[in-house]
Order: C-alpha cells, then structure tokens, then sequence
C-alpha cells in the first residue's frame, strides 16, 4: 500500500509539474506573439529584453526540458532584428546553440518548430565568412520538421517560403496553401492566425514571385554593415 501511495503521488507531482511548465510556456508564447505582430518596431527591443529574462530563469526551472530552451532561441533570434549587425551575429550564432541544444534533448521539439527555427536561420544567415548561412542545411533542416508535422502551418509556411526564395514559385505555391488552410491550435490562436494570414499573402505573391521585404533580414543587415 505504501508503494502504491508512493507512485501515485509521484505521478501527481510529475503531472503537476509538467502543467506548471505547459502554463509558463504559453505564457512566454502568447507574449512572444504579441510583440512579434502588435508591438511598435521602436518598443519591441525593451520588451524582447524582458521576455528574454523570463525564458533564462524558466531554463534555469527546466534545465532538462527541450521546450524553454527552443524559446530562448526564438526570443535571441528575433531580438536580432532590433541589434547592431555586430551583436545581431552574436544573437543568432546563440540561437543557432540554443536550437542545437533543444533538437539533441528532444528532436521533436515544439512538433518539429525548433528544425523550422533552426532551418530558418541557416538561410537567412550570411554565409561564410560572415557567419553560417547554408541553404543545403537549411533544407535539410526544413525538410525533417516536415517529417515531424506534416501538417503544420510553420512547417509548411517556411518551407514555402526558403522555395521561394530559391524561385520556385510553383512548388511554394503548394506549401504556402497548406499552411493557409491548415487548423491552427487553440493554445496558440493568435500567433497561427497572423503567420496563416501570411500564408495567404505568399500564396498570393507567388503569381508575381513577391517576397517580403523582410526576408533576407540578416544578409541585408550585414551588407549593409560592411560597405560603412
């Protein structure tokens, strides 16, 4: 009887753990998309700063959990944007880890969105000597988070787009469709509402083989860096 009562409250425990780790997740998400796609470009640089903090001391909680490490990535990589070219290679080469990190802990990290992440930065990186930009990985990496989740609105939306990039208009065209018209999750509503929108717009785009002024945001940063 005591050994039963022993299991059962050490499966409560991990239950209860693992719903406080669920919880702090979501709320790092939900507030991750909100700067992302709400929040002034001039105001997002303080508020990445912050949430940035939030995923360091939840690694701290979680050292073992693939999850909180994918958004310190995620978090670093997107305050690349808002960085001086300089500290902007430093944040991705440390995102790029972080990812690393996440995928050896767990390789299906986030449903396959730390190999979209990770996939992600190989293209949009400078190549070397710059830094670690590789098309040929960056497939790879796109195309095994498309082993994961075939299904996903990231997976296909980013596969898309690295085709696009590529010119291959016709073969985005098909991804860019189903990321539009895939579900999104209900614990993420907005975050997969607005990257389902985009969706809609490359889908669109592709007749006239358009691409966001964005994309190539760490190669135009460092060109740009290096002819001053």
């Amino acid at each position: 009887m005591k050994k039963l009562i022993f299991v059962v409250l050490l499966l409560l425990s991990t239950s209860c753990f693992a719903e406080a780790l669920n919880d702090a997740l979501k709320n790092i998400e939900a507030e991750w998309a909100s700067i992302y796609y709400s929040t002034p470009k001039n105001q997002q640089g303080p508020a990445y700063v912050k949430l940035l903090d939030k995923t360091v001391n939840l690694v701290r909680q979680y050292p073992d959990a693939a999850e909180p490490i994918f958004w310190q990535a995620v978090v670093k990589a997107t305050y690349a944007d808002q960085q001086d070219a300089f500290s902007a290679l430093d944040a991705i080469h440390e995102a790029r880890d972080l990812l690393i990190k996440a995928i050896k802990i767990n390789p299906e990290t986030m449903s396959g969105s730390a190999y979209v992440t990770l996939g992600t930065l190989y293209y949009m990186a400078p190549k070397w000597p710059i830094s670690f930009g590789d098309d040929e990985a960056a497939q790879q990496m796109l195309q095994t988070a498309l082993k994961i989740n075939p299904d996903g609105i990231d997976t296909n939306y980013f596969y898309g787009e690295f085709l696009l990039l590529h010119n291959k208009p016709g073969d985005a065209a098909v991804y860019f469709e189903r990321a539009a018209t895939a579900p999104a999750r209900a614990e993420q509503l907005y975050a997969d509402n607005q990257l389902k929108a985009e969706a809609r717009l490359a889908l669109k785009n592709t007749q006239n083989r358009k691409i966001s002024d964005e994309k190539g945001l760490f190669l135009s940063l460092f060109n740009s860096a290096s002819v001053k």
